[in-house]
């Protein structure tokens, strides 16, 4: 056919595509990998992915250039946020055990194309956190030999400076990502048993630290003599907070392993909680004590706690913890490369990456594929960029996915319960949730005093409600961190906008609240919803707002490089020739997620996605994909008038 304009009823259904939903799976314990992870497996696991170059060398480039000893003010306030997420990941790891963590997440609530975003996301937060940690644990190990193999290398090869990329290419770094892809790609329990040894060498190093800081500890180091205790002040606080988010990863690797766990609805929960209380009193007693053995502005950024016990005058202890780190750090790099080919094989087994990485080895049972060839990237970043650029880039899309998912919680929250003969018969949710008012509808109650709401189309109130408690988030944020300076408003303006978006963002919660939810007895649920995921973005927004210019420009690029890969932007062209055609969204026997040219006479058809070597035995069902839910604004984004968005208003959140 024809190539011309579009027609309203094509970009219609070209939006309903984009925004499809995965559905709940009847059978979410049937999965072609290995079920081998118990609960103790998981905490270990999370711990050994959080507890690394964020103790060893974060506190110090914290301490030194952001906070001074307020470092601690810093890892407690970067922790109350982690903990707001963490109980989104909780609700969502015992709702939905598929691998692939918050692009999972994004993908049962919000709708493809946000899932897709939030894909390439993670996946560009894995490998460059594996990257910084491989860096950071070259660092500590040339700091045994002196820094013979540094002098080695700047001396044959110069010193560059390039923008973004380090001094000299670190060839130690790139052996040690490779090696741990090696043990990775060896199977989930060789893994996870290297983890637990190198684990275990971590935890007893910590608490040496802590025990020893506190015997030489000199409150002096807090005088004003010295600087005082927040020396960079309260904007210095918040900084440290942000880029703190870079030590707080852990528990989305729990998330993202939950399709390997014995009882993810378990397991799942309790392996997060545990994770982020002892990585938080870890990271806080650590930098307390670090800021009070020696001076903060005495500090070596790239291996404080050992630096300080060195100035000290402890040599031994300072050798001690050089071996903590190394193990620390190559327990985070184990889990940053245990977790990034399992995100990728969920975008792979959905047709949304290559199919390729959706094999899983008949053998090892690991995505063997995903791990060799995400190594290799990994060990070419850590060859060439900055610590300090890959430091800041990851926290900017830890942030980001965090404030995705407890969108998605609030989205997911007010979805309309699927059938009761969807749930298993054994539980009596179904019976529970026909009984009780829809969820996404006012709750009869309130509905005397709200009547205007309830003359809504079913799911607009709601729908409606949560763009503006986004929008009203970041206008807050962009006016507490941007009021005074780059906006230069004066003092009646910054008073009445902080007002307004206050108001707004207060009401929308109000609206929300009025709404009844989903309630669900059988696994764990985020406790006052929607507050809790609220604040939570709220304060995700507030801490991106801290980052750099250039971090933000970095994340626009890499994102924008995710929208236009070759395969996406096929299955993009293929799903407008869909519309074009008036196919019907979702039909039965035509999976979206792929350009097929054989549908239209050029060449032999492309395989279904699902369908693949080592595709899980569910891929048929994504076939039959909800074509409603997503937000309405981002129908109103794409199509730009509020008639074209209104036969999905209704439809939005499931309703």
């Amino acid at each position: 056919m024809a190539w011309g304009l579009p027609s309203t009823a094509s970009l219609a259904r070209f939006c309903q595509k984009l925004n499809r939903l995965k559905p709940l799976e009847k059978s979410t314990m049937e999965t072609s990998l290995q079920r081998c992870l118990s609960t103790l497996d998981l905490t270990l696991l999370g711990v050994g992915a959080t507890v690394g170059s964020g103790l060893y060398v974060l506190t110090g480039t914290v301490a030194k250039e952001m906070a001074g000893p307020a470092v601690l003010v810093s890892f407690s306030m970067a922790a109350v946020a982690s903990l707001l997420a963490a109980l989104c990941y909780v609700e969502f790891g015992a709702r939905v055990p598929r691998t692939g963590s918050a692009y999972v997440f994004t993908y049962v609530s919000m709708g493809e194309l946000w899932a897709f975003l939030i894909g390439w996301n993670v996946l560009l937060e894995y490998l460059l956190g594996g990257a910084s940690v491989a860096r950071a644990s070259s660092s500590y190990l040339d700091a045994i030999f002196s820094h013979r193999i540094r002098n080695f290398t700047m001396a044959h090869v110069g010193i560059w400076q390039v923008p973004f990329l380090a001094q000299f290419p670190d060839v130690l770094a790139a052996g040690i990502a490779l090696l741990a892809s090696t043990f990775v790609s060896c199977g989930a329990r060789v893994s996870s048993w290297l983890n637990h040894v190198l684990l275990a060498i971590n935890m007893l190093v910590i608490l040496f630290i802590i025990i020893l800081g506190f015997v030489l500890a000199r409150p002096y180091n807090w005088s004003a003599d010295e600087g005082g205790f927040a020396p960079f002040g309260f904007s210095g606080i918040m900084a440290g907070a942000a880029t703190c988010f870079f030590a707080f990863l852990g528990f989305g690797v729990i998330a993202a392993s939950s399709e390997e766990a014995q009882n993810p609805k378990r397991a799942v929960p309790m392996a997060i909680i545990i994770t982020l209380s002892l990585v938080a009193v870890a990271y806080i007693l650590v930098s307390t004590v670090l800021t009070l053995i020696v001076p903060w502005h005495s500090l070596d950024p790239d291996s404080a706690p050992a630096d300080a016990f060195y100035q000290r005058g402890y040599s031994w202890a300072g050798f001690i913890v050089t071996a903590g780190a190394i193990s620390a750090m190559n327990t985070v790099l184990l889990s940053d490369i245990f977790t990034l080919p399992r995100i990728v094989y969920a975008m792979a087994t959905d047709g949304l990456f290559f199919q390729v990485f959706a094999h899983v080895h008949p053998r090892t049972q690991v995505p063997v594929v995903g791990i060799l060839v995400f190594g290799v990237l990994m060990a070419f970043l850590a060859l060439l960029l900055d610590l300090q650029t890959l430091v800041q880039f990851r926290s900017i899309s830890i942030l980001l996915t965090f404030t995705f998912v407890a969108t998605s919680i609030i989205v997911l929250r007010f979805h309309k319960s699927p059938p009761a003969s969807s749930l298993d018969p054994a539980s009596p949710v179904g019976t529970e949730q026909a009984s009780a008012a829809e969820p996404g509808q006012l709750r009869p109650a309130l509905r005397p005093y709200l009547g205007f709401l309830g003359g809504c189309r079913p799911g607009a109130a709601v729908a409606w409600a949560l763009g503006v408690l986004v929008s009203s988030a970041i206008t807050l944020d962009c006016v507490l961190v941007f009021g005074g300076s780059a906006l230069h408003l004066p003092p009646w303006g910054y008073t009445l906008t902080l007002l307004l978006s206050s108001i707004m963002f207060l009401l929308s919660l109000l609206v929300l609240g009025a709404h009844q939810q989903q309630r669900r007895q059988d696994t764990f649920q985020v406790p006052m919803v929607p507050l809790t995921p609220a604040l939570s973005i709220l304060l995700n927004v507030f801490l991106m707002l801290q980052l750099s210019s250039l971090t933000w420009l970095r994340l626009s690029i890499c994102l924008l490089i995710g929208f236009c890969h070759p395969y996406r932007t096929r299955g993009v062209f293929w799903l407008w020739h869909l519309a074009q055609q008036g196919e019907p969204a979702g039909a039965a026997g035509v999976d979206c997620h792929m350009w097929q040219p054989g549908k239209d006479g050029t060449g032999p058809a492309a395989p279904q996605p699902g369908t693949g070597p080592g595709a899980r035995s569910h891929g048929a069902a994504h076939q039959f994909m909800r074509t409603a839910g997503g937000l309405p604004a981002l129908l109103q984004l794409l199509m730009g008038t509020e008639r074209l968005a209104a036969p999905f208003i209704q439809d939005s959140l499931g309703l």
